[in-house]
């Protein structure tokens, strides 16, 4: 089938292209047990290869405006997502729209409700969106900002943390505190923070002539239990103790102070922590953290207004916020 990319592929197109009626096509997309399991594969199959997704509302791309943004989320886990959904809430009525929150890791099911035009643009912070998926987002002209991710476009943006900048910024703190032995806890492997914050880190420890060995290096997945996990499982194997911890975000930063302590391990007389976000729970537990503050409230109101401003006809822009060090009790000097 020759067809133009930049148009919206309807039901037509996929029972033209497999050879079937637009009734037939409807019955295998909608589950209806009436066909042969061999044709409904077959349009399957064509569905898929065409990048037909269904218009839940019966609608093409000429129908009324919703007033609803989306926000396309993995995961909800832990503070920063509450506090940035509030900010996103909050940016959306003072802008005229409300905001829906959709959870889910499946692919599909999120182009579903993008292209379903159920909302006139998305904000995504979600791993299950490829480049695949990035492709068809910026075919079929959605407007779309992207807070995990740098992609830029006519109808596309970016609102990212200066990651590498918050991993630089501890390397030199943790650095100027006179520590000389370094452990990273990271976190999800495949999170453009975690890998920026890693690099940043990494690269300014290493212009300082210090390498953090592989055994220095782990898991975390920015969560508080796998974090403590981690550290506990490191002090079993009878290691020698870092100088400094730097932890991805606060809540594994704070897993570490745990698992230390209840290891016998005081913080941070013996070994300082830092970490990232500035998270409310920092300036609460004791001792109080020290951290990255990354203005994830900031990221919220600024992703609205540019797509608010993308639905207006404005072109995607960048936008990187840079963090600051907020110097507080679990870090301390090293004696020399």
């Amino acid at each position: 089938m020759s067809k133009d990319i930049n148009r919206r592929i309807t039901i037509k197109d996929v029972a033209r292209e497999a050879g079937v009626s637009i009734s037939t096509v409807s019955n295998a997309l909608n589950n209806v047990n009436v066909l042969h399991p061999d044709t409904k594969e077959r349009i399957l199959e064509v569905a898929k290869r065409l990048n037909y997704t269904p218009n839940l509302n019966g609608r093409n791309l000429k129908a009324q405006a919703t007033g609803v943004l989306g926000l396309f989320l993995g995961a909800i886990r832990g503070p920063y997502y509450g506090e940035l959904s509030d900010s996103i809430y909050s940016a959306c009525r003072a802008g005229g729209y409300e905001l829906e929150i959709f959870l889910s890791s499946d692919s599909s099911h999120i182009l579903t409700n993008i292209l379903g035009h159920r909302v006139d643009g998305a904000i995504i912070l979600n791993s299950a969106i490829g480049k695949e998926q990035e492709e068809i987002l910026r075919l079929q002209e959605i407007p779309t900002v992207y807070i995990d991710r740098v992609l830029i476009g006519e109808k596309s943006s970016s609102v990212v943390f200066d990651s590498k900048s918050g991993g630089e910024q501890a390397a030199r703190f943790l650095l100027e505190l006179g520590h000389k032995k370094f452990m990273y806890v990271e976190g999800e492997a495949d999170n453009y923070d975690n890998h920026e914050r890693k690099k940043g880190f990494f690269e300014t420890l290493k212009r300082a002539g210090i390498t953090v060995e592989d055994d220095y290096i782990l898991k975390g997945d920015f969560e508080r239990e796998r974090a403590y996990k981690s550290v506990t499982d490191f002090l079993d194997e009878g290691k020698e103790l870092p100088d400094a911890i730097f932890a991805a975000n606060d809540l594994s930063a704070i897993g570490v102070i745990e698992a230390l302590r209840d290891g016998g391990v005081n913080v941070p007389g013996q070994v300082s922590v830092m970490g990232c976000d500035d998270i409310e729970t920092t300036r609460l537990v004791s001792p109080s953290v020290t951290t990255i503050r990354t203005f994830f409230e900031k990221q919220g109101n600024i992703a609205v207004e540019q797509l608010i401003s993308m639905i207006k006809g404005q072109p995607g822009k960048l936008i990187t916020l840079k963090g600051r060090v907020i110097p507080r009790d679990s870090t301390i000097a090293k004696d020399l």
